[in-house]
């Protein structure tokens, strides 16, 4: 298993030696192709959305993916008060 996160120029190396384009791979991973050259060009921060989920697909950040609901339901498993809060929100 890999423990070191990848850069960018080693991932731009890794589709070269592989013969696959970056438009090509983002069609399969179905991530837009102008957002995919913009993370491996350093252009995006990766924080959050599409360009977080391109910069773990492509090993350049470590961390998970997760949806918002995926989030809530976690927010809540670690947080009682949180479920009630939320609920507190709903009414």
């Amino acid at each position: 298993m890999q423990n070191q996160n990848l850069n960018t120029s080693d991932v731009k190396l890794i589709f070269d030696e592989a013969g696959v384009s970056v438009a090509e791979w983002a069609r399969v991973n179905g991530f837009s192709t102008t957002l995919v050259y913009q993370v491996l060009d350093g252009k995006r921060k990766c924080l959050r959305g599409q360009s977080h989920q391109i910069a773990l697909a492509l090993g350049i950040k470590k961390g998970t993916y997760m949806d918002a609901k995926q989030l809530s339901k976690k927010l809540r498993t670690l947080s009682p008060e949180a479920e009630r809060r939320l609920e507190e929100c709903k009414m």
